[in-house]
């Protein structure tokens, strides 16, 4: 039974500001999403049968994680390294398959940790006929061809989606991000760390570009899960033009979260659908789904989770607006963002890229980058221009930390495929293209036997 004492808008803050760290605390944590499929047929998996998603979770638990069950089928995994921190995978909608990482402090941390998990999905995977690929958008597969997982807040949301936009069903069953969670010390730091990112997010949507086909064929987009999102539900997504506000902080957080309209909540282990109902409403005690009850903090952490900005406010920072990619983007998107964050004149220099841009500007720029990619413009200079100096800021920011592997290393190796693709001009979508017309003879086929993990 949900506690019968109203919680106060101090306590939803609460729910944020306390994961206000010191910097020496700090910590990075990546994740990644990932298709599965069958390498006979090319077909996304379903949960059930000898090699499907349930066999892969199962098979995982050899390398030592526990499951986490619900209604009875395993629906994740878990497993906490040497100094007490949790990974988990879990599973989207359509069966993606998401690595969220421990909180590491460093990106050759993170880097070992996602070449591990690969390794040991690629195990598993050969022994059950499967691969897993990398990309954005579903190059191949028809919504209705997905197999749908099954964990209850996903019938809740599959049933809602349609209700606020047409590409809701795509972004749950055909889409794949790579994502980077960082800290912050105090709420002045979360609110510049918040606005610099927001600002720059389709920047990095423009060097992480790798969604150009849908269903077999070249889509008119370099980034389709970057378009998705543009109409999923614009409750719940965008660029927040309140965080550019004067007076910007947890408690304007916390009131656009509340003004958001509910997915579920979860009692007894099941989802009770509260889809378009409000949360204050529920902190009244007057939700129709649950007359008289009121929401634990519980709730209220469910709640923030069925946010989806380009940029998310937790107890941390979650960086949103990337295509899935190979492993060396992986380790890629944490190294931009660390050495953007984790440094103050890196921060600062990454404001000064974005801070006269208006929320015309960031909405533009959001949709343009989508088609144009490193092509697009805003306010008088190319995207690519923007991400050559937005890479070179990180590489500065790494180099200030002076995190050093065990050979001496630093973190700057990881952004050289974002150099890369910033100092070319081509996103790696436009490269994916150039193979399908040329080397592929467009046969999209090719795309899970040259870029299969």
């Amino acid at each position: 039974m949900a506690d019968q004492e109203t919680l106060s808008l101090d306590q939803l803050i609460g729910a944020m500001s306390k994961g206000m760290k010191p910097k020496d605390e700090w910590r990075i944590g990546a994740e990644h999403e990932k298709f599965a499929f069958d390498r006979s047929t090319l077909r996304r998996p379903t949960y059930e049968g000898p090699r499907g998603i349930e066999a892969m979770l199962d098979g995982l638990q050899r390398f030592g994680w526990t499951p986490v069950e619900e209604g009875g089928h395993v629906i994740g995994l878990e497993r906490r390294n040497t100094e007490g921190f949790t990974a988990s995978v879990s599973l989207e909608p359509g069966g993606q398959f998401e690595l969220s990482g421990a909180p590491l402090r460093s990106i050759h941390e993170i880097c070992s940790e996602t070449g591990q998990h690969l390794m040991e999905v690629k195990q598993v995977a050969d022994q059950l006929n499967l691969g897993f690929l990398g990309v954005g958008f579903d190059p191949m597969w028809r919504r209705e061809d997905v197999p749908v997982m099954p964990k209850g807040r996903y019938d809740i949301m599959r049933a809602y989606m349609p209700k606020k936009g047409s590409l809701g069903l795509d972004m749950m069953l055909r889409t794949c991000t790579i994502q980077a969670n960082l800290d912050f010390d105090s709420e002045a730091d979360m609110v510049a760390k918040f606005r610099t990112s927001l600002a720059l997010q389709p920047i990095g949507t423009a060097l992480f570009a790798n969604s150009p086909f849908t269903e077999g064929r070249p889509n008119g987009f370099l980034s389709a899960r970057a378009n998705v999102w543009t109409d999923t539900d614009p409750d719940r997504t965008g660029m927040l033009d309140f965080v550019f506000r004067d007076g910007f902080g947890f408690e304007a957080y916390a009131d656009y979260a509340l003004d958001t309209p509910m997915y579920f909540v979860k009692r007894d282990g099941r989802y009770v659908d509260a889809s378009g109902q409000s949360f204050r409403d529920f902190l009244e005690g007057r939700l129709p789904a649950l007359p008289g009850e009121r929401p634990t903090l519980k709730d209220w952490g469910d709640h923030l989770t069925t946010l989806f900005p380009e940029v998310r406010l937790k107890q941390y920072l979650e960086m949103r607006g990337s295509d899935g990619g190979p492993w060396s983007r992986i380790c890629g998107l944490p190294a931009l963002w660390a050495g953007i964050f984790y440094d103050a004149p890196s921060l600062a220099a990454a404001w000064d890229l974005c801070k006269n841009w208006d929320i015309q500007d960031h909405e533009r720029l959001r949709r343009d980058v989508t088609r144009l990619g490193l092509k697009a413009e805003v306010a008088g200079r190319s995207v690519r221009d923007i991400a050559v100096d937005m890479v070179a800021i990180a590489r500065e920011g790494l180099k200030s930390r002076a995190m050093f592997s065990g050979g001496m290393v630093d973190e700057r190796g990881y952004l050289s495929e974002l150099e890369d693709i910033a100092d070319s001009g081509v996103t790696p979508a436009e490269r994916l293209l150039d193979l399908y017309h040329g080397e592929w003879a467009g046969d999209l086929s090719r795309v899970y036997r040259d870029f299969a993990y």
